[in-house]
């Protein structure tokens, strides 16, 4: 990865008017920082401001909401792009997790208000209160329909709701301790827990009944993830015959990224083990590429590919800064990463630079979510961002 470059958070309204300026700068590993500035010369008759760089820096391309700046020194080159529109009154405090539904029409989203909501994806609004829950909601999805959300919190119970009339329809419990991430198996009759008790366990929706421990790790899964094993992957026979209330779990694989400093693959209807790769530090989030490439991020910045079937050592290692890799996204040939320093960033394949997605400043930037061209995030300011990415 090339040396990482930053932009003031704000910098698309401050380089709104004439004179005005917001700062640059570029992080070569292992050399001093080059620090520079963007001025606005002007604004022309499209709107789109005239801006020049400091020395070291080039702008190669502007519009009303994404800039394109190099740093030929450095080889390095990111387009940063501001949000499209950003939601303020959705919850009063830090927000910890959000989703958007498989059409793009709602979100949900929890906070540290206490609260769970469901809002109009295009403007925010608010539609549905989900209450119910004691304590903190921690992680909150919704399921492929669109129409129901799986949600898990502190009081050691997972939940699913109608986001239609906000009705709470299944409570599951057996976890001893908080809910800290979930994943849903194919079309959702079966959902994967990850607690702070240290299992995972597989869940029958239709009714509401735990089928299994899959793993007890003996440490906290803060992440977990489903995804269709490649057939070239092992990933062992059960030991026991499955329940026909198992759906889906044939020839996939669960992740879990554990507090130990470890991610633990394994075979979802085996039980079987896959892998153990040990990381730097505690595994914060993972995600699935494909049917053998995952990502883990960790709490000190590290960002580990790993392939499925030689996982001893990592394809690569990103590690843009120190700070926590709090969540880790698929996306079209690459994939998003958001940072517990306000920065979140698109890798892309074909691209021989980054996306870096602004507005977050040094606040923990703490999930994503997708849909078509749109990008959601939300931060520890209590905002949800969303990006348009026909503004590329």
């Amino acid at each position: 990865m090339a040396a990482p470059l930053r932009i003031q958070s704000d910098w698309a309204q401050a380089l709104r008017k004439d004179e005005g300026e917001a700062w640059l700068s570029c992080h070569p590993p292992g050399k001093p920082t080059l620090y520079g500035s963007l001025t606005c010369q002007g604004i022309g008759q499209d709107g789109i401001p005239e801006v020049t760089a400091s020395e070291g820096f080039i702008v190669n391309e502007i519009n009303k909401k994404s800039i394109h700046i190099s740093c030929p020194k450095e080889n390095a080159s990111s387009k940063f792009l501001a949000p499209y529109t950003t939601f303020s009154r959705i919850h009063s405090k830090s927000i910890t997790c959000l989703d958007i539904s498989s059409g793009g029409g709602l979100g949900v989203s929890s906070s540290t208000d206490g609260s769970m909501k469901i809002w109009q994806a295009s403007n925010g609004e608010l539609r549905r209160v989900l209450e119910g829950h004691v304590f903190d909601v921690n992680c909150c999805r919704f399921f492929p329909s669109g129409l129901v959300v799986l949600s898990g919190g502190m009081d050691a119970q997972l939940k699913i709701w109608s986001a239609e009339d906000a009705s709470c329809v299944v409570t599951f419990k057996g976890h001893k301790g908080g809910i800290l991430d979930t994943a849903i198996v194919d079309r959702g009759r079966n959902v994967v827990s990850g607690s702070r008790d240290g299992t995972a366990r597989l869940w029958d929706c239709g009714r509401s009944a735990c089928l299994g421990v899959i793993a007890d790790c003996g440490s906290s899964i803060n992440g977990v993830a489903v995804g269709a094993a490649d057939n070239s992957i092992n990933l062992g026979s059960p030991e026991h015959m499955p329940s026909e209330r198992e759906v889906g779990t044939e020839s996939k694989m669960l992740l879990l990224a554990r507090e130990d400093k470890k991610l633990q693959c394994l075979g979802l209807q085996s039980r079987q083990p896959v892998f153990l790769f040990v990381g730097s530090d505690a595994f914060n989030c993972c995600t699935f590429l494909s049917g053998f490439l995952l990502l883990a991020g960790t709490q000190d910045g590290n960002i580990y590919q790993l392939d499925v079937r030689s996982p001893r050592a990592p394809v690569q290692v990103i590690h843009r800064s120190g700070a926590p890799v709090l969540s880790l996204l698929s996306f079209r040939d690459g994939f998003i990463a958001s940072q517990g320093d306000g920065s979140c960033f698109i890798v892309q394949q074909d691209l021989d630079y980054l996306i870096e997605l602004t507005g977050a400043d040094c606040d923990p930037v703490f999930k994503v979510a997708t849909w078509e061209k749109q990008i959601y995030t939300c931060c520890r300011d209590g905002l949800v961002r969303r990006y348009q990415l026909s503004d590329l």
